[in-house]
């Protein structure tokens, strides 16, 4: 009735095995201890970057706004300059504006224009040249 199970188990071999469960057990028990702090300075490091990062744009924000400023500044400079010099032709021209002068200087405007620039060009009785023979010349003759 008694039966003799004769296992020939080293007791290094069991050493080892139950050296190895403890480790594991050990290893978990840390893990339950240490997983919330790590969690905790993994929030902390994430903060750091968002707020190094937010300063970073702030330094952008303010570096392009001294940009704007700047360039603002050179644009008034500019704007003074040509109001200096139109001012400084006018008084050249004081007193010898004449109409066919004024109509040099719109004939020389006109040259900046593009090719599709409609002009009308009033009349002696201040009434513009229409172009109605223009519609009636591109319209396709009628079907007979």
């Amino acid at each position: 009735m008694y039966e003799n199970n004769n296992f020939n188990v080293a007791p290094g071999l069991v050493k080892k095995i139950l050296w190895a469960v403890a480790a594991i057990i050990l290893l978990i028990v840390a893990m339950a201890f240490v997983r919330p702090w790590y969690n905790v300075w993994s929030q902390e490091m994430e903060g750091k970057a968002e707020f190094a990062k937010a300063e970073q744009n702030r330094k952008i924000k303010i570096e392009e706004a001294k940009a704007n400023l700047e360039a603002e500044k050179l644009n008034a400079q500019a704007e003074i300059e040509r109001a200096k010099g139109a001012a400084e032709a006018i008084r050249i021209e004081n007193g010898s504006i004449t109409p066919t002068y004024i109509q040099y200087l719109w004939v020389r405007q006109q040259s900046d224009l593009s090719d599709k620039t409609v002009i009308y060009v009033p009349t002696e009785t201040n009434l513009p040249i229409l172009e109605s023979t223009r519609a009636l010349t591109s319209l396709p003759a009628p079907a007979k």
